[in-house]
């Protein structure tokens, strides 16, 4: 089917205008990292007056971000590891086993992305207080307890995706594992999993990018020795002032990994996004 041409136009105005759309923020974003601090204070310029790089090295001694950032990497990684784990498992058995129960529990599991996410902060932190009164567990103010918290969101979504993506894998490679002597946990991790490394992918780098960049269970979860980036960007604003220019080059570091990892795993990324929905 061949595009005509007021098709074409509009493709090119439609794409121009949300490439301009997305750029400028991150442009903003990029730039004002670069000037003093009475330049982003001031006037707004396309162009800083001056351009430099102290805002780069400064925003390390104004807020602990080295630490910062090794929490939230330690957080955001063990979270998405168990939440990859654990999909799989469960995913598994819901595309290829028939038991009690099966339709319920995947209706439940999808119906908890229909819920905002503000709605399970209260009712966890006093699961996570009476845990701690009871069995002196203290999860409230721990990494353990905001990867738990991470879990309860991203799992749904991941156990949702894998199944529609474990469906699409032919059962017949399941039946030629078994004939070769594979037991179910050998089919799966030796034939089913490699089949799925796209969908593998994808709920992997869901995960990450939820855990990495959320900010509301983050502040309520952590105390002062833990805190994630996406809560300490706020201590840049001070009673006195507000480090702008830090704030925008912070932010820019913080983002690197992110956008790296999506740019060496898109296509993985992609494909899995596509395969998973279609089921």
């Amino acid at each position: 089917m061949r595009e005509t041409n007021p098709a074409k136009v509009f493709r090119i105005v439609v794409v121009t205008f949300l490439t301009i759309f997305t750029v400028i923020p991150v442009y903003v974003m990029v730039i004002s990292g670069l000037k003093p601090l009475k330049d982003v204070q001031g006037a707004f310029s396309w162009w800083p007056s001056t351009l430099t790089v102290q805002p780069y090295i400064d925003m390390w001694q104004t807020v602990p971000l080295a630490s910062y950032f090794v929490n939230s990497a330690i957080v955001a990684t063990v979270a998405t590891v168990l939440s990859l784990i654990i999909a799989i498992f469960a995913s598994y058995a819901i595309s290829r086993y028939q038991f009690r129960g099966r339709s319920l529990f995947s209706t439940t599991v999808l119906s908890t992305q229909m819920l905002p996410g503000v709605l399970f902060l209260l009712p966890l932190f006093l699961i996570f207080v009476n845990i701690n009164t009871n069995f002196g567990i203290q999860l409230v103010g721990t990494r353990t307890g905001l990867i738990i918290t991470y879990l309860t969101f991203s799992l749904p979504f991941s156990i949702w995706m894998l199944a529609g993506y474990f469906d699409g894998i032919p059962r017949e490679l399941d039946e030629a594992a078994k004939v070769d002597g594979c037991g179910p946990m050998r089919a799966l991790l030796t034939v089913i999993l490699p089949a799925a490394r796209p969908g593998l992918v994808a709920v992997a780098i869901y995960s990450f990018m939820t855990s990495w960049g959320e900010v509301l269970f983050a502040s309520v979860m952590t105390t002062d020795a833990n805190r994630t980036l996406a809560v300490g960007l706020q201590l840049y604003s001070t009673q006195t002032n507000v480090y702008w220019n830090q704030i925008m080059a912070a932010s820019v570091v913080v983002s690197i990994p992110i956008v790296i990892g999506f740019l060496l795993l898109q296509k993985n990324f992609v494909a899995g996004l596509t395969a998973g929905a279609v089921k």
